[in-house]
């Protein structure tokens, strides 16, 4: 019997209304411990995994290349190559089944570093596979080539380089080599990584999500180094303090397919967790928590009823980029290419964020940023649906390009409102086609990378041909906005957000439609009524309160 089935019965049976209070809440606290208690991860690396692969002999050998340990993989897990190699960590691939786009890191433009055409071995070295340089071709295919260890090494000494296309870095390392986190690249010893592996931990997962776009947090903004071991304040799930969460408690995976999308989002779960207490098909809050998280007080029943408008991260994540990380918000291109005083490409750090880390506010090679910690996410009503402007459809640059569209209305029953972390961007388009274009920036050999020589014209020239895009050879910026559901960094439930930073004029929802909030027109006819209810409510208990201190009986505890 759930707490709604337990206020509903309450009224057939004389119990005492404080006895009924603690029992409820009792129960409350038992039903979340429990589930506290179900969502705590391993603590021990490798922990969750029936075998200890430090005893299996084909492990205990010499590995020269990735594709040797993933060989060894395959002698016991015979069908993990073929499951890999059809989920979007390789394909980069996502053909959204309601509105048939083509999507996936291969055919996307995006508001960050542009396109992965023409710039593979940088943008391919967080490919869950080796060797992706041409993204005009799938993936290889041979079995040996998905990468186990990214996901699966618990040793903490696996790791990929930046401009590797996947590839881990060897002895002997050339001198400058970075990781894809910007670290200083070590000789991975394949041996010891492959006998640790075990079920993936937030370390895993973080490597490559925390440092998407370019650099720790620049991308989604509630992904960031925080979140490998953050306080309870950052993210209550993942603190160690919290529920010692790791990514895959919630990203559960079948066949090495992962819950979870940003291209396809259940935004409105109304299934809740299903039984025996948790669904293994999805990643949402509801699966976890119900459809009725609040305890069933005056205030938690009233709070319920918002979870036909609101999504629960709308009130659980008061801001993002917490826990001393910043979040890139501004990003213009148009800037980029300018050459310092000594001739050089200009570089310069003027922003120090919490941790007390120095980040760029101006690079010649990608022009100038604007970064902000604790940020207030924007509203939007969302249904799940992504829609992506892309490279073959017409734009107005007269108006701001919505390079990812946030879809969903009040009306259909599928939406809630979400927060996002909107990203201002200005970027490279064809000047006479109207279109986004891509562009070419990493390649320290060829002529027409930007990021060797400077040259536009070149650069989106050969960026434009990499994905097999006709090109009039004419270009421009245009302003672009990019949006990212925000979805991590859950705050404490003390702070998540107030009534009043809602209800109010000026509140977080002044500028969506679709739903009634008294407190936001207070002085229209509806808010003087809504007004007025609140009010008489309030006066209601405040009179049965009274009552109840009048009207009792001596010795009445």
């Amino acid at each position: 019997m759930n707490l709604k089935n337990i206020v509903s019965e309450a009224g057939r049976y004389p119990l005492p209304p404080r006895l009924l209070i603690s029992l409820v809440s009792a129960l409350f606290l038992a039903a979340t411990g429990a589930l506290a208690q179900m969502s705590e991860a391993p603590e021990l690396p490798g922990a969750g995994s029936t075998a200890d692969h430090s005893k299996f002999k084909i492990l205990q050998q010499q590995f020269n290349s990735g594709p040797e340990v993933t060989e060894a993989c395959l002698s016991c897990h015979t069908e993990a190559d073929d499951q890999i190699m059809h989920s979007i960590h390789f394909t980069w691939e996502f053909e959204h089944p309601g509105t048939g786009q083509l999507l996936g890191k291969r055919n996307v433009i995006n508001a960050f570093c542009g396109n992965v055409a023409g710039n593979e071995p940088r943008c391919t070295s967080c490919h869950a596979g080796y060797g992706w340089d041409d993204m005009s071709q799938t993936p290889q295919q041979e079995a040996v080539t998905p990468d186990c260890l990214v996901c699966h090494d618990r040793s903490g000494e696996y790791t990929k380089t930046a401009t590797g296309a996947g590839l881990p870095p060897l002895d002997p390392v050339k001198p400058g080599t970075k990781t894809i986190t910007g670290a200083n690249a070590w000789p991975v010893d394949l041996s010891k990584a492959a006998q640790s592996v075990g079920m993936p931990g937030r370390e895993n997962c973080g490597q490559c999500h925390f440092y998407g776009g370019g650099g720790d947090n620049v991308k989604h903004g509630d992904l960031s180094s925080a979140l490998f071991n953050p306080s309870r304040d950052v993210d209550v799930h993942m603190s160690p303090e919290g529920a010692n969460m790791v990514c895959s408690d919630c990203h559960v995976s079948d066949q090495h397919s992962w819950a979870g999308s940003r291209y396809n989002v259940l935004a409105a779960d109304t299934k809740g967790p299903g039984m025996p207490h948790e669904r293994r098909d999805v990643a949402t809050c509801q699966s976890c928590h119900g459809t009725e998280p609040h305890p069933a007080t005056l205030k938690g029943v009233k709070l319920n009823d918002h979870t036909d408008k609101l999504a629960c991260q709308t009130c659980h994540i008061p801001e993002f980029a917490r826990g001393g990380v910043a979040t890139k918000m501004v990003w213009d291109w148009s800037t980029a290419g300018k050459m310092g005083e000594d001739g050089k490409p200009l570089s310069v750090e003027d922003y120090t964020q919490g941790d007390g880390k120095h980040r760029h506010t101006y690079l010649a090679t990608k022009g100038d940023f604007v970064w902000e910690e604790n940020v207030a996410p924007i509203y939007a009503w969302f249904n799940g649906q992504v829609e992506y402007t892309k490279g073959d459809e017409t734009i107005d640059p007269d108006e701001v390009v919505e390079v990812n569209k946030i879809t969903g209305n009040p009306e259909d029953g599928d939406s809630r409102i979400w927060p996002f972390k909107r990203l201002d961007g200005r970027q490279a388009y064809d000047a006479k086609l109207n279109r986004l274009a891509y562009s070419h920036v990493w390649g320290p050999t060829t002529d027409s990378a930007f990021w060797t020589n400077f040259d536009w014209s070149k650069a989106i020239e050969a960026g434009m041909k990499a994905a097999g895009a006709e090109y009039s050879g004419e270009y421009g910026f245009v302003d672009t906005h990019m949006s990212w559901p925000i979805t991590h960094m859950v705050a404490p439930a003390k702070n998540a957000l107030d009534c009043a930073e809602c209800h109010a004029a000026d509140g977080r929802m002044a500028g969506i439609d679709g739903v009634y909030m008294p407190g936001r027109t207070p002085f229209s006819m509806a808010g003087v009524l809504g007004l007025a209810l609140i009010a008489a409510t309030a006066l209601a208990l405040g009179i049965h309160a009274l009552g109840r201190i009048f009207t009792r009986k001596d010795g009445d505890a």
